[in-house]
């Protein structure tokens, strides 16, 4: 009779054990499944923090990264080696700064510029000059760092609005802003050190746009012209 209560013993461990790997294997797959749920919400969640905190739509600001690739491999394509030019985008208004060596192809980096899709309007600051070297553009990314620290330091603008680009010590922001925080940007980037110029690019919206939502697709005036020089600083 012992054998048998040996045997019941065994059946009896078995069904044990195999309940125990049944739910280890259950509690595996919904830790994996868990785990893999975890990247989805907390991205999701950073998302519409970083969404949150630009004043352009999200298309906008996906448009605005095609139009910077695409305006810039454009333009290189019909420059060649005659010049270096950047290309900004900030709810579809682009920015051209850099160098060429004649006014034509000055012209012409515009002309291609008006050239690729979604672009609202063009402004062409780029100047008749020798390229930036490498030592001035080293300079000029250092110089938009602190002017970027300089609006994050601002308790009188969201510097998540605006965006820094900088050529040749001249400081150029765009953004959708009010006057008063175009005012108050210009100042905190002028007092930067290594600053010539500042250039405003904004567009400005009422106060009464920001009371509500920190997304505006559609500002009512811009402090830039159609083509040209931007508003400066006094």
């Amino acid at each position: 009779m012992k054998p048998s209560a040996s045997a019941d013993t065994r059946t009896t461990s078995t069904s044990r054990n195999g309940r125990l790997g049944r739910t280890l294997v259950l509690a595996g797959v919904l830790a994996a499944t868990l785990s893999a749920c975890v990247p989805l919400v907390v991205g999701t969640a950073v998302g519409g923090a970083w969404l949150a905190l630009d004043r352009r739509t999200s298309g906008a600001q996906l448009e605005d990264e095609g139009i910077e690739a695409r305006g810039s491999n454009r333009i290189q394509e019909v420059l060649k080696d005659r010049g270096r030019v950047s290309v900004t985008s900030y709810n579809r208004v682009m920015l051209l700064t850099g160098q060429v060596t004649t006014d034509a192809d000055r012209q012409l980096a515009e002309n291609t510029a008006r050239t690729v899709p979604n672009v609202r309007r063009v402004v062409n600051d780029i100047l008749i000059n020798p390229p930036a070297t490498l030592s001035q553009r080293s300079t000029d990314a250092l110089t938009s760092t602190r002017v970027k620290g300089a609006l994050v330091g601002s308790n009188q603008i969201n510097s998540n609005a605006v965006k820094v680009t900088t050529e040749l010590g001249t400081v150029y922001l765009m953004g959708i802003v009010t006057q008063r925080e175009a005012d108050a940007a210009a100042e905190a980037a002028r007092n930067v050190g290594g600053v010539l110029k500042v250039v405003k690019v904004f567009e400005i919206v009422p106060e009464s746009a920001l009371s509500s939502t920190t997304t505006v697709p559609a500002p009512v005036q811009s402090t830039a012209p159609a083509t040209g020089t931007s508003t400066t600083t006094p």
